[in-house]
């Protein structure tokens, strides 16, 4: 059976390969001592569990776990010196699996870590597969989109765009959370990438792109995707 791909980000390089040592037989081991880094070893390959520490340089554990999950809902244990119970609330709150604290027992990470892709692996096989609305289906797995019966021709960015909107109906999507989520990148610049992919892809959907149905402008937040009422 091939080896699950492990992500341990701590700045104490003896922590990382203790971890390292212990959970080898089990995970391809990726070790990154701060916060910056971790995030575009994460952007540029996939793993399967994170470990992370909290008290990072640069971008600390908090925030990166808070961009880990706008992009992305693979695993992540939080392993740390921090033990209050208000620090692991917020661990939880900001999309932790798990909370470890240091010092640990190595083997009782690994026991954690197999349970975690347990929960995961399990859950993921009865991932959201199709979205269903009045005159609208979206389906994941052949990347078909039809709408009032009629197949649309989409690009993979525009369907990848169109499920974030339609698995988020009616919620306000600000541009940063859009970008990381669809284009899996903590995105700096402008915001012309994603008005001009929105504004194709509503010609594509709605019947009148300048006055539209599904994927509406909240001006100055974002934008959000409503259920058309009228179909």
């Amino acid at each position: 059976m091939d080896k699950k791909q492990l992500l341990i980000v701590d700045d104490e390089e003896h922590i990382c390969n203790l971890v390292s040592l212990y959970l080898s037989d089990e995970f391809h081991i990726t070790k990154v001592y701060d916060g910056h880094t971790a995030l575009s070893v994460f952007v540029e390959k996939k793993f399967d569990l994170i470990v992370l520490d909290i008290m990072l340089p640069g971008l600390n554990g908090w925030e990166l776990c808070r961009k880990i999950r706008m992009l992305s809902d693979t695993p992540v244990i939080m392993l740390t010196a921090k033990d209050d119970p208000h620090d692991k609330i917020l661990g939880f709150d900001l999309g932790a699996d798990d909370y470890v604290t240091k010092p640990f027992n190595p083997g009782e990470l690994l026991a954690r870590a197999k349970a975690v892709l347990r929960r995961f692996n399990s859950a993921s096989s009865e991932e959201l597969q199709i979205i269903k609305y009045p005159g609208f289906i979206l389906n994941k797995e052949s990347f078909k989109v039809e709408i009032l019966g009629q197949l649309l021709e989409l690009t993979a960015k525009e369907f990848s765009l169109l499920w974030f909107f339609a698995s988020n109906p009616g919620i306000v999507l600000q541009r940063e959370n859009i970008m990381l989520k669809v284009w899996g990148f903590d995105y700096l610049g402008d915001t012309r990438t994603i008005d001009n992919t929105i504004k194709r892809l509503r010609r594509k959907l709605e019947s009148v792109p300048e006055a539209p149905v599904y994927i509406q402008t909240v001006w100055g937040l974002g934008y959000k995707f409503e259920v058309a009422r009228n179909e």
